[in-house]
């Protein structure tokens, strides 16, 4: 519990970090639109509002979700987590829109620019920090399964990108003089940003619905596979639930009819062990255990069985699909 704590602390100073420097970087591109007058600068500045805001709001959701659960909410806060990145998708999805929208416009509205070489400078800068700082966020995000840090590292990075392509057309526009090329880069890259709101958008929507995590399912399939004791007759219905950083696992264990409830219960002890030390240590596990019935004797590998009733064929490894299903193996 102490080291869940402290990890949910780490990522609050993280994102705060990521909140004050988000508020100096739209300083700076204001500073560098108001030096040049150009459009695809301020484009650049009004999506950093956004990465304020976003990020804002997931620094609360962050603190939110640090709580400890109560009576209302057993499980915990974490779910906040979820309705700020949908929040982050979305203005994600905004900010892309309003790029393409602006560029296209600037296609037919050209106008002159001014000392393009310090905004250049200054867009710049920005635009390699807000790929570092999205870059350790997301990073951090992945190794502690936080989907606001995941989604906040995301944005800055697609910030970031949409920068490149502004400074791409400022460049060829300091270079030669084609005003009009800088609004086709910042639609290209307006596009770019559409799509990984969208990404994040569908995966904050799968965490609110508790859809199937199949790429962590099958790891965990796999290490049981790799670790199954002979009291470990069956495992099926596994499923889990997100609730920010935390995972909940539940699943049905078949042992032998015959063990006691304390022999039982550490065989369950033992697999939540198991679960935790290979995949998360912060997990939490809800097995309920299942007494064997006649038909698993072909498959159980139990070796000392006083009361089996067939005799074993051969061990089946634990099917993906039977496991998420809500039914036990067999040989047939």
């Amino acid at each position: 519990m102490l080291s869940t704590i402290s990890r949910l602390r780490e990522n609050i100073r993280l994102q705060l970090v990521v909140v004050v420097v988000g508020v100096l970087l739209l300083i700076a591109k204001f500073v560098a639109y108001f030096l040049t007058n150009s459009n695809a600068i301020l484009t650049d500045a009004l999506e950093s509002i956004i990465n304020v805001v976003a990020g804002g709001f997931s620094l609360y959701s962050l603190v939110l979700s640090a709580r400890p659960r109560d009576e209302n909410h057993p499980y915990g806060h974490g779910k906040i987590e979820f309705i700020a990145a949908t929040l982050e998708g979305s203005l994600i999805l905004v900010a892309g829109s309003v790029i393409i929208f602006k560029s296209v416009y600037n296609l037919f509205e050209p106008h002159a620019l001014n000392q393009l070489d310090i905004g250049i400078l200054l867009t710049a800068a920005t635009g390699i920090i807000n790929y570092l700082v999205g870059f350790i966020t997301q990073r951090r995000g992945e190794n502690v399964n936080s989907l606001v840090l995941i989604a906040g590292g995301k944005h800055l990075k697609s910030d970031a990108y949409s920068t490149a392509g502004i400074l791409i057309g400022l460049l060829l526009i300091f270079l030669t003089g084609m005003v009009w090329f800088d609004s086709v880069v910042a639609v290209i890259f307006g596009g770019i940003i559409c799509y990984t709101g969208y990404k994040i958008l569908r995966s904050s929507v799968a965490g609110i619905m508790d859809e199937a995590d199949y790429e962590l399912l099958q790891r965990i399939v796999k290490v049981l596979n790799e670790n199954r004791r002979e009291n470990w007759i069956d495992i099926h219905n596994l499923r889990v639930i997100k609730y920010g950083t935390t995972l909940h696992i539940d699943c049905h264990l078949t042992v032998p009819w015959y063990l006691n409830v304390l022999e039982a219960h550490d065989e369950v002890e033992a697999l939540g062990a198991l679960v935790r030390d290979k995949i998360d240590s912060s997990i939490e596990l809800f097995v309920h255990t299942d007494p064997c019935i006649e038909p698993s004797c072909s498959i159980c590998i139990k070796r000392d069985c006083q009361v089996r009733q067939h005799a074993f064929k051969e061990q089946v490894p634990w099917d993906f699909d039977k496991v998420i299903a809500d039914r036990k193996h067999s040989l047939y």
